[in-house]
């Protein structure tokens, strides 16, 4: 065959009868932490643990009064010197020495922590236009919940210095960050993972939050850091993953992805199921638009069915939630909205 397309076909299928036989043979508590072992040595070099507040040394960059809230911008040290620039934004109607729940909110792909708290790209208040998708923080915020938006390194304002000043508009710094990482025997999905760790090590030390009602929220790309952070993370008590669920082989192989979707090595450990059940048995929503091009709904089904299998056999199947939304790559609505803020008041 001169086209190389029958043999990676060929590869995925022996991957798959392969993982297969390990879920037949193997029981869910062992093959889950087979599965974490492996995701953490696929992710790369990188400390992939909770770590407290030690070495974080934050700081407020700006508090601004909202009608309903209060947005603060903070930086906060992540790893080796990384600084991790954040909103946060706290509802007014909390009380003086009360704690609320939090709730960790991840960007996709586009122009960063900015685009989730009412900002366009320069900073800039955009116009209120009453779409819920405008302000993801201060949606949830008026649910009651404490909101942390992060900038995930790679986009906004942590961009590559190199790339900027090639391209000061370039959108991201996706393609660069991932290859120069690869080179070292570690992975962008693991950089973002092991930062969202310490993002929640910040979160956890602020006065207002309950620590032990933290959940967490990614679309798009923000979808694949919340999924392994909570994979990895006991203390995310709630996820919502969205516009990402799918099947490595029905979407990122698929079709032409940004590379910091990729995991060297993944598929001889797992296929984006079996990472997704890692979060079981804490409360899950896994969301996808019906007409979505680049996560397609039929394998974002394949997904759902084998995560709602492994929530059965914990015996935590309330616990387990999807919505498929008439829709394409976009926000699905106030579903998962006051679904996460439910689950993590009670």
């Amino acid at each position: 065959m001169r086209h190389p397309d029958a043999y990676l076909e060929q590869l995925y299928d022996e991957l798959e009868i392969a993982r297969h036989e390990q879920q037949q043979t193997i029981p869910w508590e062992e093959r889950r932490t087979q599965l974490l072992n492996g995701l953490k040595q696929a992710l790369g070099r990188f400390e992939l643990t909770h770590r407290g507040e030690d070495g974080l040394d934050p700081v407020l960059l700006e508090r601004v009064e909202l009608e309903e809230a209060v947005r603060e911008r903070v930086e906060f040290t992540t790893l080796s010197g990384l600084r991790m620039p954040a909103y946060v934004m706290i509802p007014k109607s909390i009380q003086p020495g009360e704690k609320r729940p939090a709730v960790l909110l991840w960007h996709g792909h586009g122009y960063g922590s900015r685009s989730l708290v009412g900002l366009d790209k320069d900073g800039r208040e955009k116009p209120d236009t009453g779409r819920l998708s405008d302000n993801l923080a201060y949606a949830l915020a008026k649910r009651g919940l404490i909101v942390m938006a992060p900038e995930i390194v790679g986009f906004g304002d942590r961009k590559l210095a190199r790339d900027v000043r090639k391209d000061p508009n370039i959108d991201n710094s996706c393609y660069n960050l991932s290859v120069s990482l690869m080179m070292t025997g570690r992975t962008t999905a693991g950089l973002r993972t092991a930062e969202a760790l310490r993002a929640a090590d910040y979160l956890a030390t602020r006065p207002e939050v309950a620590a032990d009602r933290i959940g967490n929220m990614g679309h798009s790309g923000g979808g694949i850091v919340a999924s392994l952070s909570a994979a990895l993370d006991p203390r995310i008590q709630a996820s919502v993953v969205a516009i990402y669920p799918n099947t490595y082989r029905g979407s990122i192989l698929a079709m032409r992805h940004c590379l910091c979707n990729y995991i060297s090595g993944i598929l001889t450990q797992a296929e984006m199921p079996d990472l997704l059940a890692l979060i079981a048995p804490r409360p899950l929503l896994l969301e996808g638009g019906i007409r979505d091009p680049i996560f397609p709904v039929e394998t974002t089904k394949v997904a759902i069915e084998a995560v709602r299998g492994v929530y059965e056999s914990c015996g935590a199947s309330d616990r387990f939630s999807c919505n498929l939304f008439d829709g394409g790559h976009e926000f699905g609505g106030p579903v998962s909205l006051d679904w996460l803020a439910e689950k993590l008041r009670s």
